[in-house]
Order: C-alpha cells, then sequence, then structure tokens
C-alpha cells in the first residue's frame, strides 16, 4: 500500500489593499524618504515615531463620530487579553496630539515635527489608494500665528520643487473654517438651505443634516452640485480675527509668490480643524486629486485632554505621491555600485571578500557574485551581471593576479580605458581612485 503524497501547503497572500514593496520599486521609496527627511531637516522639524495601535476612542473623539473614517473606514478590534477596544491608526495626528499630552511634551514650549509610516483605512483599493498605506504627516505645535500656517504650505512648494515637480504638476488651495461659533452660525444657516433642499440631498447628506452639515459641502454626487454651489458660504460668517489669520497667511503666500485659490467649500475630513485648512491637488491623476492636505486644529489638545495648544500640520499619502511622480515622468537618479566583484571560484573567495570589506569601509558601495546552487558561474556569466548590475568598474579575483598578490580593474562603462593590475596590499589607497574615476 502506497502512502498518499502530502497535500501542498496553501499558498498565502497579502492582504487585499495591503501591498509589498519590493525591489526595484522600492528604491523609488528610499529616494523619496530622503528628500523628505533633508526637507524636514532644512526647516528644523524633529522626527517622532508613534505607535499603530491606538486606543479607538481616541480616533472617535479626536476625528469626530459623524466622519467617513470613524463610521466606515477604520480597523478596530477588542483585545483578546484585556476587553480594549483598539484600532490601526486611520492617521497621524490624533496619536500625535496624545503622545504629546501623555508625555507633557510641549512642557519647555512649541516644537515642530514629523512622522512617517503606515495608516489604515477600510476603503475600496484601487491605485494610488490602498487599505494599508504610508503617510508623511507634519505638525507645528504650540504655534498660534499665521507664521506657521503659511511655513508649513511653503514647506510643501520646497519638497515638489526637490521632488522634481512642476508649478502645473500640483496646485495649492485655501480655506478658512474660522473659529467654533462662527461654524456654528454658519452651520445653523446651512441646515435651513439644506431642509429647504431636502429632495435633493442623497441618503448620506440627509443622514448627515444635523450631525455635520458642513461634511455635505464636500459631496461628489453630481446631482447635488448645484444645491451646494448655493449653500452659504462659511466666509461670509467669519468674524475679524479669523479674517486677519487668513488675510496674514495669504500675505505671505503672495510675498513669496506662490498662486493658490480661496476654495469656500474645502473642509477637509476631520472635525478637528479651525481657522486655515489647505489641500495641494493635482489634475494628473483622475478622481484623485488631492495629494496632500491639512490646516489648523487649535482645539484638539483639549478634546484629547490636554491643555489649550494652538497647532497646524498636513499629511501626505506616500503611495500617491509616488503614482504622480511616476505619472508625469520624474526620473530617478541611476543608483548603482562602484564596483562589481568577480570572483571565479571558491579558491578566490577569502580574498576577494576582505578587499571587498576594505572598500566598503572606504566609502564605496561594493556588490560581490555569490554562489548560487550550481556553483560561481563563468567568468563570462559574472561579467553579464556585473554589467546589468551598473557598475562602473570590475574586480576580477583570477588565480593568476591573486598568485601575484594582485586583482584586475576593468571598467564597464569606459571601453577605450585597458584592464590594469592592482595591488592587494594597497586597495585602501586606491579605493578613492575608484571612487571619484
Amino acid at each position: 500500500m502506497t502512502e498518499p503524497k502530502p497535500r501542498k501547503p496553501e499558498l498565502l497572500q497579502a492582504v487585499k489593499g495591503m501591498n509589498d514593496i519590493l525591489p526595484p520599486d522600492s528604491a523609488r521609496w528610499e529616494w523619496f524618504e530622503h528628500k523628505v527627511r533633508a526637507l524636514m531637516a532644512r526647516y528644523g522639524y524633529l522626527n517622532l515615531r508613534t505607535p499603530i495601535v491606538e486606543p479607538t476612542a481616541l480616533f472617535v473623539r479626536g476625528l469626530g463620530e459623524v466622519t467617513d473614517i470613524v463610521e466606515k473606514e477604520m480597523y478596530s478590534f477588542e483585545d483578546a487579553m484585556n476587553g480594549d477596544r483598539l484600532t490601526l491608526r486611520p492617521e497621524c495626528t490624533a496619536g500625535i496630539v496624545r503622545a504629546m499630552v501623555e508625555h507633557n511634551t510641549l512642557y519647555n514650549g512649541p516644537m515642530r515635527v514629523w512622522t512617517m509610516g503606515a495608516v489604515f483605512r477600510h476603503e475600496r483599493p484601487q491605485k494610488g489608494r490602498y487599505r494599508q498605506f504610508h503617510q508623511i504627516d507634519v505638525e507645528g505645535l504650540g504655534f498660534a500665528g499665521p507664521d506657521v500656517d503659511a511655513e508649513q504650505i511653503l514647506m510643501c512648494r520646497a519638497l515638489w520643487r526637490d521632488l522634481g515637480l512642476g508649478d502645473d504638476d500640483v496646485r495649492l488651495e485655501l480655506n478658512s473654517l474660522g473659529q467654533p461659533a462662527e461654524r456654528m452660525a454658519h452651520r445653523a444657516a446651512l441646515i435651513a438651505h439644506f431642509e429647504a433642499h431636502a429632495d435633493v440631498l442623497d441618503e448620506d447628506a440627509r443622514r448627515r443634516l444635523h450631525s455635520n452639515p458642513l461634511r455635505i459641502l464636500d459631496t461628489k454626487n453630481p446631482a447635488m452640485q448645484a444645491v451646494v454651489e448655493a449653500a452659504p458660504k462659511l466666509m461670509d460668517f467669519l468674524g475679524e480675527a479669523s479674517l486677519a489669520h487668513l488675510n496674514a497667511v495669504r500675505a505671505v503666500l503672495d510675498a513669496a509668490g506662490l498662486a493658490y485659490r480661496i476654495n469656500p467649500r474645502l473642509v477637509r475630513g476631520m472635525d478637528y480643524y479651525n481657522l486655515t485648512v489647505f489641500e495641494w491637488v493635482t489634475d494628473k491623476l483622475g478622481s484623485q486629486g488631492t495629494v496632500c492636505g491639512g490646516g489648523r486644529y487649535d482645539g484638539l489638545f483639549e478634546q484629547l485632554g490636554g491643555k489649550p495648544t494652538p497647532s497646524v500640520g498636513w499629511g501626505m499619502g506616500v503611495e500617491r505621491m509616488l503614482l504622480l511622480l511616476e505619472t508625469v515622468g520624474v526620473e530617478l537618479p541611476a543608483t548603482a555600485p562602484d564596483v562589481f566583484a568577480v570572483v571565479p571560484d571558491v579558491a578566490a573567495l577569502a580574498t576577494a571578500m576582505a578587499t571587498c570589506e576594505t572598500l566598503r569601509g572606504a566609502g564605496l558601495t561594493v556588490q560581490m557574485h555569490g554562489a548560487g546552487a550550481t556553483g560561481w558561474g563563468s567568468v563570462k556569466s559574472q561579467f553579464k551581471r556585473a554589467d546589468a548590475s551598473g557598475a562602473r568598474h570590475a574586480l576580477i579575483f583570477g588565480a593568476d593576479e591573486l598568485a601575484r598578490g594582485e586583482v584586475a580593474l576593468k571598467s564597464l562603462r569606459d571601453t577605450d580605458t585597458a584592464q590594469r593590475s592592482l595591488a592587494l596590499g594597497q586597495a585602501a589607497s586606491w579605493a578613492s581612485e575608484l571612487r571619484n574615476a
């Protein structure tokens, strides 16, 4: 009687909407992240990192119960150990504020901070919009003046330039949400307006009519556009101080030569915003027009149990930004090793690896051919790999060269340069020559 063949294990795949980032795509991510880190250093923003999992109540209180994120999109669950309600963070700002309050981090004064990491929303996956995605988040904590609002908007423009985007690729939209009392007066006027046109409202708008009518202005329903356009404008309800704050932001942007459009329908998706709100939008990605957005949230610290702390910040989806860069044709700078080590056989391995370590210690990037399942492969096949790697030089650790205490150097990019020999014992001294060649 023959033994039954063991069943092949089921092939496991990533969760829908949560993607692997593999080479060579990961090189684009590293390049982008390097640009962001350099920008933050120039503007004096310090990096912080918060947990991916937070108490569900943090987002319910911080973002607002009647928001798409809280109602539809959060990944929430009960901790099996103690019954706590927990949520995978759908955005970063609430967690940063929680951390500031918990650790009393602003005891010595305001701070400029930034973070970068994964966030989670249960949305329908589509290109550039996933269930696990990554955000750059920038916050100015404890700053009440319009200067930091404008500074953060100008930071974005600086990043666009660093990334190679043109003025036609992204544009700025700006609005003010005023202060709570002004929004309450506008809210009452909005409710009255939409009640008078209740027959036009869709189910989502009717549900939000009395709980969050401001969000109706953000509808994408074509049948509602006319009634939304005719709705009372929040700008008409702003008091002198709110208008002065907005005008001060505008004055800085005007002086910096940054074009923008006042968009009275710009409200953002979280309840915590007041005064300045802004979005950077593009026409290059179809309906997914917003690539970065933010604004001022002076009341969020108190909502989360802290002291009154005026603050402003923005968030940017990394996947969407990378998609925009790809769409407009921004090219990454070439990344290739300086040197590719050709190792004919195991007898040369120890010397080759020791030499490669010396070169790496001197600042060169070195890739070495490794043995496969069938051995080291021919020198010819290794040269093909060396050429494909983009390396500028090949070092050949042949038996004859090693017997003389040498290694052969061959230029892979300049065919007119003759192959020559280098003394193994002087690797540290000729490393600088290879780096600059």
